[in-house]
C-alpha cells in the first residue's frame, strides 16, 4: 500500500512578488529549494497564513541568493505581497517505509537560509 506523506517544507516564507500575466506556478530561490530537497516541476501545496488561502501548483527555479518566492499567474491572486506562506511537498511511499521517513523542513529568515 502507497501513502501520502509530508517530504518537504519551507516554513514560513514571504511572497516577494506576484505576477498575474504569467503562465502559472510558483517561483523559488534556488537555495530554498535544495534547503528543502524540492526540485523544479514538482507539485507543492501552498498555504497562506495571512488569508487562510490552500492552493496547489508546481515550482519553477528562481535565482540562487534572491529570496524570491513569486506567485505567478492564477496563484498571484491568492496571496499579496508580503503575506507569510507554508510550502509544502508531499511524497507516495510504502507504508513500511513511511513509519521511519524523515521529512526536510526548513525554517528560513527572510527568505533565506538559516545555518
Amino acid at each position: 500500500m502507497l501513502i501520502e506523506v509530508l517530504k518537504s517544507k519551507l516554513h514560513c516564507v514571504q511572497i516577494t512578488e506576484a505576477n498575474l500575466n504569467y503562465i502559472g506556478s510558483v517561483t523559488i530561490d534556488e537555495d530554498l529549494l535544495d534547503a528543502a530537497n524540492m526540485i523544479a516541476g514538482e507539485k507543492v501545496q501552498i498555504v497562506n497564513n495571512n488569508n487562510g488561502e490552500r492552493f496547489e501548483t508546481y515550482i519553477i527555479k528562481g535565482e540562487r541568493g534572491s529570496g524570491c518566492i513569486c506567485l505567478n499567474g492564477a496563484a498571484a491572486r491568492k496571496c499579496l505581497v508580503g503575506d507569510t506562506v507554508i510550502i509544502i511537498s508531499y511524497a507516495l511511499m510504502d507504508f513500511e517505509e513511511a513509519k521511519t521517513f524523515k521529512p526536510t523542513v526548513v525554517f528560513p529568515k527572510n527568505n533565506r537560509v538559516v545555518k
